[in-house]
């Protein structure tokens, strides 16, 4: 996406601390080797959603300006995933056709995800995140309690914290699958 290059950002609309640490949340390696998240690009893709749609839930809450950083962080990830989906081979005339797709299951999965949350449904959350993130094979009760505890971690942040890309830091409980 070279025109995303001369895409005019809004100024004081740095997205890219808060891109960052939301990234390096979804992809640590114990999501991967506890979580029962598969370490496969759909399964990459789904960690960075769930912790989009956890950061996007917070920033709903918020007043203005929140509301344009939450829109800004979208860009940020469709912008990513669309140069990882050329870089692994995909075809230019393919890419937006899968871009779509997964632009319909990310806003299916924000809120599904923001659903349950809300309600603290734990058996939701757990269906929700054994269909989309395990592919089914039932979440692991870490991965159901990691959520639990970033999105109430994130609930206590202010705008200014995700401006600076200061997340919570939250592990899983369990170190082994």
């Amino acid at each position: 996406m070279i025109f995303s290059f001369f895409k005019r950002r809004k100024a004081g609309q740095d997205i890219e601390p808060l891109y960052g640490a939301m990234m390096t949340n979804a992809l640590k390696p114990q999501l991967y080797l506890a979580g029962g998240v598969p370490d496969t690009f759909e399964g990459r893709f789904e960690s960075v959603t769930l912790h989009a749609a956890l950061v996007m839930r917070r920033l709903r809450q918020l007043p203005p300006p929140a509301g344009e950083m939450a829109q800004e962080l979208v860009d940020r990830i469709f912008d990513g995933l669309d140069s990882a989906m050329r870089e692994t081979g995909i075809s230019d005339v393919a890419v937006p056709k899968r871009i779509k797709a997964f632009a319909q299951g990310f806003y299916g999965r924000l809120e599904i995800y923001t659903a349950a949350l809300d309600k603290a449904d734990q058996p939701m959350l757990a269906e929700a995140l054994a269909r989309n993130v395990c592919e089914g094979a039932g979440a692991a009760p870490a991965l159901v309690e990691y959520v639990t505890k970033l999105a109430a971690g994130l609930d206590a942040l202010a705008y200014q914290d995700f401006a600076r890309g200061v997340l919570p830091a939250v592990e899983l409980q369990e170190m082994t699958p």
